[in-house]
């Protein structure tokens, strides 16, 4: 009989520690928690993350349905206790600062998460290097805890695949948005060395990344906070042409800047000569058209108003004159 009342205290104060006292747990404040009861996470209703508009929409139509997950509760921060049938699962909300080139599952490839290899669309293989900023979300938890095994993993894919397509396909903007004269850009895109692009177009680059990751969230659970690519190495063997080639286009760049700068000048003197002569004639024209209107004038008044303004006119040249020469009758009178 004592035997199994021992037996009995020993089940309880054993059941007592492990779920009783067991059951309390504390959430820090980079963490948060979700339960689960009988595996099953907390839901909230029949929400989805498509009820979510910062989540639904960075996602394509056709990839709606397909990464419609459960909205779940989330514990914050603080002290709490859970049931015998509850599990609780705890995520880091920190963000995280990680190579561009990490590999989760194989640290060692990319140089030991060093360097991410890209080719380019001129077919050189280059380095990148980088790092990527991510923080789980809290908006889709059930993705990061339950959507996918090893989501860091899935984002770094996801991250890695979108990078290494824009890079095969990058185009630097030209004429205007690239900085340089119309010709040079010209030059430039007639070089084709994507390599040069890049290294102009950095911040384009990033900001692109951005853009193109803006889904991750929804499909992972994950946030990518920036992308920031800082260096781009082509390989060794192709370096020195690729200065000798950046030296000859900035020196063709600045001949066409100085040519267009001088083409300028000249042009600005022709307009300005231009108006001058411009200004010229119209002084020359002004006289004679006050003087053909003042000429109306006389002859509305009648043909004697005329002739007296000839006379008159007459008389004062004569009066100017030193001599006077006339032909009549082809004799030759002074």
């Amino acid at each position: 009989m004592m035997t199994l009342l021992g037996v009995a205290f020993g089940f309880f104060a054993w059941f007592f520690v492990r779920y009783g006292l067991g059951g309390f747990y504390t959430i820090g404040p980079n963490e948060r928690g979700v339960l689960t009861t009988f595996g099953k996470a907390q839901r909230l209703g029949e929400h989805s993350t498509l009820d979510d508009p910062a989540l639904a929409q960075a996602l394509r139509p056709e990839e709606v349905e397909r990464y419609a997950y459960p909205q779940v509760r989330v514990i914050g921060p603080g002290f709490s206790w859970k049931f015998p049938w509850q599990s609780l699962y705890k995520v880091s909300v920190a963000t995280v600062t990680v190579s561009i080139a990490h590999d989760p599952d194989t640290p060692e490839a990319n140089q030991h998460g060093q360097v991410l290899e890209a080719v380019t669309k001129d077919q050189l293989n280059t380095g990148l290097t980088g790092q990527l900023r991510y923080t789980v979300s809290e908006r889709n938890l059930y993705a990061y805890l339950f959507g996918v095994k090893n989501p860091v993993s899935h984002v770094m894919g996801y991250f890695v695949s979108i990078l290494r397509d824009r890079i095969a396909n990058f185009e630097a903007p030209r004429g205007a948005d690239s900085g340089l004269p119309a010709v040079a850009s010209d030059l430039g895109g007639a070089q084709g060395i994507s390599i040069n692009d890049l290294r102009k177009n950095l911040r384009d680059l990033n900001e692109r990344m951005d853009a193109e990751c803006a889904s991750a969230p929804a499909r992972y659970g994950i946030s990518l906070d920036a992308a920031l690519i800082t260096g781009i190495d082509p390989p060794g063997e192709i370096e020195s042409a690729l200065a000798a080639i950046n030296t000859a286009h900035n020196q063709v760049s600045s001949e066409i800047s100085l040519a267009q700068a001088a083409a300028d000048q000249k042009i600005v003197q022709s307009k300005r000569a231009v108006e001058i002569e411009t200004l010229n004639a119209q002084a020359e024209v002004e006289p004679l058209l006050a003087l053909a209107a003042q000429l109306r004038e006389l002859k509305a008044q009648g043909a004697g108003a005329l002739q007296a303004y000839v006379r008159n006119t007459r008389m004062k040249l004569y009066g100017r004159t030193r001599s006077l020469i006339a032909v009549q009758g082809g004799e030759v009178r002074s």
